[in-house]
């Protein structure tokens, strides 16, 4: 069973890998979130150090959603299109193993709200040893993973 408070910091090599969540890519596609400047910051970095990117097609999905009927058809699709082009990008796609460790997730967090995506991410991350995340939803530190804030 998962643990809520379980900090990952490990390596994959002597590289570090971030997990992407749904409100760093909508912050970092949508101008006037307040968000805006901190997630191109943090994109930059990651792309200057190479340092390996992950998300799910759980994100890709609710990112893609919420671009499409609050910006538009054509961004959507750009969106997808350089999400799809990213080498430094792997897209996790959620097996049965993720679902059945998100479900434990959600049973053990029940007293909180977390969605199932948040809770596929926490497994994805365990799984692929991601060292933190790049988030604005304290879900994530609350629930024992690192916002990812490189120096």
């Amino acid at each position: 069973m998962p643990s809520p408070r379980h900090h990952t910091r490990s390596l994959v090599g002597d590289r570090e890998r971030v997990l992407v969540d749904s409100g760093a890519w909508i912050a970092l596609v949508r101008a006037a979130d307040v968000h805006h400047a901190e997630a191109d910051r943090l994109f930059r970095h990651a792309v200057r150090r190479r340092i390996p990117l992950v998300t799910t097609n759980l994100i890709v999905a609710e990112v893609h959603r919420f671009i499409l009927f609050h910006i538009g058809i054509r961004p959507a699709a750009l969106l997808l299109d350089r999400i799809g082009a990213s080498p430094l990008l792997t897209v996790q796609y959620v097996t049965a193993a993720h679902h059945a460790a998100a479900l434990r997730w959600l049973a053990q967090l029940s007293d909180q709200v977390i969605t199932y995506t948040d809770a596929v991410s926490f497994a994805v991350m365990k799984a692929a040893r991601c060292s933190a995340v790049m988030s604005f939803d304290h879900d994530f530190a609350t629930d024992g993973f690192s916002l990812w804030q490189p120096s």
